[in-house]
């Protein structure tokens, strides 16, 4: 017999971005900064702001995001997630009507962070100021560091800029976000850097504690 389907072309990606917004009731919205999201496994592992691409691809999501968010008539923080395909293009890939992980690097990096925005939509006060103080890369905590305890939280401590976040979930376990860390530093590069060496050294206590 036949058989219906649909034929998608493939598409080269290369990169995510999110755009975290926040919109009142009268419409009015501000964005934060575009944010570049990296993956392990499929969940989302680091988040690099502001995103390494051109000012005018930023522009164009923020554009974008607002746009939804006007059609939704949506109050309240909004994450719109976009591929960056490998010829510029931007494609949605996620929107997500709440605050999002993405947003987690607000905290520390932003006047405001996505949080209070949520309150202050809801509650219709003045808008806080989305202005980033600082680069930032955020980095996700899974389950699968925690072993019979948790993890050596003194390695991120030895670090002076950085800030480490629990959720106070009881239970650990394999891909369950238990919280996240952001190294900020005037350099994004470094950042970077100073991110991948705390998790990779995170990552040896923890075959330590285990072996």
């Amino acid at each position: 017999g036949q058989v219906e389907c649909v034929l998608e072309q493939q598409v080269e990606l290369a990169s995510e971005i999110s755009v975290v917004l926040g919109r009142n009731q009268a419409g009015d919205m501000y964005c934060f900064p575009v944010v570049e999201n990296r993956h392990r496994h499929g969940i989302l592992h680091q988040s690099i702001a502001p995103a390494r691409i051109e000012t005018a691809l930023a522009d164009s999501a923020q554009a974008a995001a607002r746009r939804i968010a006007d059609k939704l008539e949506f109050v309240g923080v909004l994450a719109v997630e976009f591929f960056v395909t490998a010829k510029g293009e931007l494609l949605v890939n996620e929107m997500a009507p709440r605050t999002h992980n993405s947003g987690h690097y607000t905290l520390d990096a932003c006047v405001t962070s996505q949080f209070e925005q949520q309150v202050r939509m809801v509650c219709d006060l003045p808008f806080g100021e989305v202005r980033q103080h600082t680069p930032v890369v955020m980095v996700n905590l899974l389950g699968e560091l925690w072993g019979s305890e948790q993890p050596d939280w003194s390695v991120l401590m030895a670090s002076p800029n950085t800030k480490l976040h629990l959720y106070g979930k009881k239970t650990a376990r394999r891909g369950r976000k238990m919280g996240h860390f952001c190294v900020m530093n005037p350099d994004l590069d470094a950042a970077f850097a100073e991110a991948e060496r705390l998790f990779a050294d995170l990552e040896a206590a923890m075959g330590q504690q285990k072996s």
